[in-house]
């Protein structure tokens, strides 16, 4: 059975629409130079430089659920595009060893900040999708080193609905 090319077009449309709904358009490819990144999606939230190039970040939040990071290498060319806050993107990042640069360079700047005086430590709060199913937020506890010394996943209380039927 052949597609009428109306068909074929129309579906391709809605598919990047989607794509379009979270990063603002088709995302980029490999090889792509610096100046057509941010020519698509606008100047980065952040810049961090890198042994062997320079990174962009791309937040949607401080609400938003997605971090996307640009690496490129010392040719400018973009080498890889990710969508960041996923769990298997926090189970990168390693207890008692990861600094702030580590998590600034691995999954972008956090939604919140808080601190948890009993052991002082600083917390940074992350929206993101669970499985990309679930509302929810991974808290990130820093030591007074700035040293990563726990992490805590749960429900984001702003999609609590209990919290509204009160």
């Amino acid at each position: 059975m052949k597609l009428p090319i109306a068909a074929i077009l129309l579906s391709t449309q809605v598919i990047l629409s989607g794509c379009a709904g979270v990063i603002g358009g088709p995302p980029p490819m490999p090889g792509d130079p610096v100046d057509t990144v941010i020519g698509k999606f606008g100047r980065p939230t952040a810049v961090y430089p890198l042994p062997d190039g320079q990174e962009f970040e791309y937040a949607r939040g401080p609400y938003g659920q997605f971090t996307y990071m640009a690496r490129f290498g010392p040719d400018n060319r973009l080498r890889s595009f990710e969508q960041v806050l996923t769990g298997e993107k926090f189970a990168t990042l390693k207890l008692n060893s990861a600094t702030k640069d580590d998590v600034l360079r691995t999954i972008g700047r956090p939604a919140e900040t808080s601190r948890v005086h009993l052991n002082n430590y600083e917390v940074w709060s992350y929206r993101y999708k669970e499985a990309g199913v679930w509302n929810s937020m991974m808290h990130v506890h820093f030591d007074q080193a700035g040293i990563v010394r726990m992490m805590q996943n749960g429900p984001d209380p702003m999609y609590d609905e209990r919290r509204f039927n009160r």
